[in-house]
């Protein structure tokens, strides 16, 4: 753990007895605690994720609460990426679609924003990250936005054939076909499956794949909130998608399908399943997961009805003279991904988890 060597000083960080504090390994079900019943928070602000940031990906990790009267009043999620090709970040949160401060009363708010920036002073970051899911209060003129993700959540029907009905009528052929077809699912419960099929998407695609261990990871450390939804047509598995519950939410979050998977409706179908069996089981919302505005993925989800609900992320420079422009659309990257998708793939899934762990 690195939280106590560069976390705040709690006796610096209180004002009107809000001190901030690093999370303790012994306190993971009181952090979860609080999250389970803040309405800001994330499933990308359970205390988990602290594991993932430093046994999965080696990044050190600075999770900070605010305590107020002896109870946890806010939490802010935060990782140091560092790479010399893409720089220095401290991020709420890498590898996260979510993140930034979660809960508390405006003077918590800044109590928590004043300790990360400090933080981030301290680490020499080029940049201070939160990805916001929904808009803040108003920002001061030092931090900076830009519009590049879109995230899409819909409440779910209580009785499946409702939710069938909501996908638009075009989309909602694909999937009958695929049922037509005898394609069915079932929950895998180890990454065997999975993982080949994820990795071999991700290659077409141009894009490093996680390492095996990253999933094995996941699957461990939220159990019960984690599972793996695995299309086949017969024996042959075609899809495949790990999924995380939250609350009263269900958010697909890796998948991926196999060559065969789009004239099949292969993951057409494995979205579908993972909505009708999330509405068995109680969830009242499906998280689609963000996209890049103007990608095929950000298309697919509005095909499905979904409407595209903005990313505030926000940013401030600390070191940095201009923000990164981290991501696939960024045309200095094209040659890249071309070059990757060329890769055989055992030499993609070998190089691709260094490369991965210093994008977030």
């Amino acid at each position: 753990m690195h939280e106590a060597s560069l976390a705040p000083d709690p006796t610096q960080s209180t004002s009107n007895a809000i001190a901030v504090l690093p999370l303790q390994p012994h306190e993971h079900a009181r952090w979860d605690a609080f999250v389970d019943t803040c309405p800001e928070a994330t499933f990308f602000h359970r205390a988990g994720w602290q594991t993932i940031m430093e046994q999965g990906f080696k990044h050190d990790s600075y999770f900070l609460y605010a305590e107020q009267d002896g109870r946890i009043a806010g939490v802010l999620p935060l990782a140091h990426l560092r790479s010399r090709v893409f720089g220095s970040a401290l991020v709420s949160l890498p590898f996260c679609v979510y993140g930034g401060i979660a809960g508390g009363s405006a003077a918590v708010r800044q109590a928590l924003d004043s300790a990360a920036l400090a933080l981030a002073r301290r680490l020499g970051v080029g940049h201070l990250e939160y990805r916001w899911r929904e808009v803040q209060e108003k920002l001061d003129d030092s931090w900076r936005q830009k519009p590049l993700y879109a995230t899409f959540r819909r409440p779910l029907l209580p009785d499946a054939e409702q939710n069938l009905l909501a996908i638009p009528r075009k989309q909602r052929a694909v999937v009958r076909k695929a049922m037509a077809a005898g394609l069915h699912s079932a929950i895998d419960y180890d990454i065997s499956r999975f993982y080949p099929i994820y990795a071999a998407s991700v290659h077409r695609l141009g894009t490093p794949v996680f390492a095996r261990r990253h999933f094995a990871l996941l699957r461990t450390v939220f159990a019960d909130a984690c599972d793996i939804l695995t299309v086949y047509h017969g024996q042959q598995a075609q899809a495949s998608v790990l999924l995380f519950y939250f609350r009263d939410e269900v958010l697909p979050y890796y998948g991926g399908g196999s060559v065969l998977a789009r004239s099949t409706g292969a993951n057409d179908f494995m979205y579908w399943e993972a909505m009708r069996r999330a509405c068995a089981r109680g969830y009242r919302l499906f998280d689609f997961g963000r996209s890049k505005l103007g990608t095929g993925a950000y298309d697919f989800k509005k095909n499905w009805g979904f409407a595209p609900q903005p990313l505030p992320y926000a940013y401030k420079l600390v070191r940095g003279k201009a923000l990164p422009e981290v991501n696939p659309l960024n045309p200095k990257y094209a040659l890249f991904i071309r070059a990757w998708r060329r890769l055989p793939l055992p030499l993609a899934n070998l190089l691709g988890p260094h490369i991965v762990r210093q994008l977030g």
